[in-house]
């Protein structure tokens, strides 16, 4: 191993060793599971703005997005960027602080444990829920220490799965022993490096490839690059023409926010439901930025390597793009490599926000929903907080197990996971803060056919190809808002107190 190694792994040591420390700072305020599920309600505007964003963003905004940028131009990447960025703007503005103040009125503190409570359900919506929640996200949390394993194996030619258990004990680590908030405030420092990773890379690819100005005229030169209705094929060198249909299904990511566990925990562990108004500007400006910056690597980068600087990059190799650049940086001597180091270091950070979230949310669903409220196994809040943290443990060993193959996709399961959230948790959820009408019969049927839909269109319908060719999560969504909103009509109206809960909560704007 070389010096500029040695500089790298000892940035990412330290970075690593800086996330244990905060989860044994942590792990003393936790008294019971609502503070190892909520913190306690007591988040800070800026630290719920960035931690909801770093938690939602994973490895796709430093490997994913540059990426496809760098393979095929603006209009996939861009498309799918302005759909985050509006799912984010109204998810902060419409629900957080509805279910912020609805959550705290019925005592809630995990999503399955506020649907059974808004519609007055003891165990049907909490266990398909809990259930759910277990289903996607230990996929997820799979992607996640995958994604770790790859990095280090890739950089170091160390064993990937040596890799990806160390990187997923530390994660298991700080998250088990600080719970929500230790999560939290590691997101908060995570987003920070992230952003360090991603403002270090754009100005040293456009600096090695010769000016912005050299960058620009290189994307000019190849037909469809820039533009957002063609997307440029490289393997013909020719553009391809960026439908309507497509579009609509790459905005479709948008609509996945309204149902993500992790990011909606968020908004209920605010100390103050008035100060989600700053949040929500801190973490769209973040986003918007954040974005346009990764979509730019990856046009800088497609410039590096057309000066030669590095090798052209072909088909999944393209999400390395980020690696390569801070590789090449790291050449410059000892400065050069500590700042490669926290640019790998970001990457390990878009990992490990999102993955120590998914572990709290899916331990919170066995734990909390399954074994107490749904089994009605009565714990003492010490023994809570312990069938807690070991949740965490075991649901880190089957994720383990699943990630234990190096060549499992990472962004392809997060792809279907983000889809299964948004239809199964986004049509309920918003019904069940805007509509009074709606009942648990409803949001069950909603719940259920959401989450089934993802499976017919992903496998069944979307492989026809044509104009069926769409994003799974739009028609699921759609699928689960009719369902919820027919199955309400046609059954029961909601008793007075449901419908009282729902006017002291959120009934008036």
């Amino acid at each position: 191993m070389n010096v500029s190694s040695i500089v790298i792994m000892t940035a990412i040591l330290c970075y690593l060793l800086l996330m244990i420390g905060i989860g044994l700072r942590f792990s003393k305020k936790n008294v019971s599971t609502d503070d190892f599920y909520l913190g306690g309600r007591k988040l800070g505007p800026f630290v719920t703005a960035m931690s909801a964003e770093a938690s939602d963003m994973s490895s796709w905004l430093l490997m994913g997005l540059p990426g496809v940028a760098y393979l095929t131009g603006l209009c996939d990447a861009a498309w799918t960027a302005i759909g985050l960025v509006l799912g984010t703007w109204l998810n902060w503005l419409l629900v957080s602080k509805k279910i912020r103040r609805y959550s705290q009125q019925l005592g809630a503190i995990t999503i399955p444990d506020f649907f059974s409570k808004r519609y007055h359900d003891k165990n049907m919506l909490n266990c398909i829920a809990a259930v759910v929640i277990v289903v996607f996200f230990i996929p997820y949390t799979a992607s996640g220490f995958a994604a770790c394993g790859k990095l280090f194996s890739t950089l170091f030619g160390v064993d990937y799965l040596a890799a990806m258990v160390i990187c997923a004990v530390i994660i298991v680590l700080y998250t088990a022993l600080g719970g929500f908030l230790a999560a939290s405030t590691t997101d908060l420092i995570q987003s920070i490096v992230m952003t360090a990773a991603l403002i270090t890379v754009v100005i040293y690819s456009g600096h090695m490839a010769g000016g912005f100005d050299v960058v620009i005229e290189n994307a000019k030169a190849l037909p469809g690059y820039l533009s957002l209705t063609n997307t440029y094929d490289p393997a013909l060198g020719t553009a391809k023409p960026y439908g309507i249909i497509t579009i609509c299904s790459m905005l479709a990511w948008g609509l996945g926010y309204f149902g993500m566990p992790h990011v909606l925990l968020r908004f209920m562990a605010i100390e103050d439901e008035e100060k989600l108004t700053l949040s929500r500007r801190i973490a769209t400006v973040w986003v918007v930025i954040s974005m346009a910056v990764a979509i730019f690597i990856g046009v800088c980068g497609l410039a590096v390597s057309k000066a030669g600087v590095i090798d052209q990059l072909v088909g999944s190799d393209s999400e390395t793009i980020i690696v390569k650049i801070a590789d090449l940086l790291s050449r410059h001597g000892l400065l050069a490599a500590a700042l490669a180091g926290i640019i790998l270091a970001g990457i390990l950070a878009a990992t490990m926000s999102t993955a120590d979230s998914q572990l709290l949310a899916a331990s919170s669903s066995v734990s909390q929903n399954l074994l107490h409220d749904t089994f009605g196994i009565s714990l003492s809040e010490k023994s809570s907080l312990a069938a807690a943290r070991i949740t965490v443990f075991l649901i880190s060993i089957i994720a383990i197990f699943l990630a234990r193959d190096p060549s499992s996709s990472v962004f392809g399961i997060v792809s279907f996971a983000w889809a299964g959230f948004g239809a199964s948790f986004g049509p309920v959820m918003l019904c069940a803060l805007f509509w009074k009408r709606s009942n648990k019969y409803g949001a069950f049927v909603g719940m259920l056919g959401g989450g089934i839909m993802i499976f017919v269109w992903k496998y069944l319908v979307r492989p026809m190809g044509g104009v069926w060719d769409i994003y799974e999560l739009l028609p699921a969504f759609l699928t689960a808002l009719a369902l919820n909103i027919v199955v309400s009509l046609l059954t029961e109206k909601p008793d007075a107190l449901m419908e009282e809960e729902f006017d002291r909560a959120v009934g008036k704007f």
